[in-house]
């Protein structure tokens, strides 16, 4: 079983490499729930909480990513 910071950072990851956003979409984040087996693993786990985990980790990857695209100009 993986720890739940390593699902969020996964679906960190893959959405912002699938979509190039940084506002998480509730659609992509509900089936990223799902699939990946973050329910079975965490029956506990409330999605719009697990979706506030994913979204502070893609503004974080995002802040990030602009900070060292600044930095290469």
């Amino acid at each position: 079983m993986r720890k739940l910071s390593d699902y969020v950072e996964i679906a960190a990851t893959e959405y912002l490499q699938e979509t190039g956003r940084g506002e998480l979409d509730s659609r992509w984040i509900a089936e990223f729930f799902q699939d990946y087996g973050v329910q079975d693993d965490y029956p506990g786990q409330d999605l719009v909480a697990f979706y506030a985990l994913v979204q502070k980790a893609l503004t974080l990857k995002t802040d990030r990513l602009e900070k060292l695209a600044r930095l290469q100009r």
